[in-house]
């Protein structure tokens, strides 16, 4: 059997076309991951919210955050029991810590507490002339 292949073009909101080829075995995960790489790279978000089974972990948890955790702060802990909850799936608290990293990096959460006791939130944005430091 010959392998398979799959090639993705993506455009980012700047225009930069991102072009992905996976040849071999493909695979539900790979495909996962394939798309979480796409993701990664072009900044791209579903304007629609998909089906469950077709999301990946990271939007499963991003989703997770955005929904039962709106205002307030939460622990890797509680997404990982929320999340095994809600899908019935497994994940490991270092993918939960990994994802929650991400969104930190992209400003989307902020971090706080010492490193035994870290909390996140979600980063809401300040509208422009609302400032309360305007040096």
């Amino acid at each position: 059997m010959p392998p398979k292949r799959i090639k993705i073009d993506v455009y980012d909101d700047e225009g930069n076309k991102i072009t992905v080829s996976f040849e071999g075995v493909v695979t539900k995960n790979k495909v996962i991951q394939l798309l979480d790489l796409i993701e990664i790279m072009s900044g791209v978000h579903s304007l629609d919210k998909p089906e469950p089974f077709l999301m990946s972990k990271f939007d499963k948890v991003k989703q997770i955050i955005m929904e039962s955790f709106p205002i307030g702060s939460f622990k890797s802990q509680d997404i990982q029991n929320v999340y095994e909850d809600i899908f019935n799936e497994l994940i490991g608290l270092s993918t939960v810590s990994t994802y929650l990293a991400r969104l930190t990096y992209r400003e989307f959460l902020i971090k706080s507490g010492s490193p035994a006791k870290i909390s996140y939130r979600i980063k809401r944005k300040v509208p422009l002339g609302k400032s309360q430091d305007r040096r």
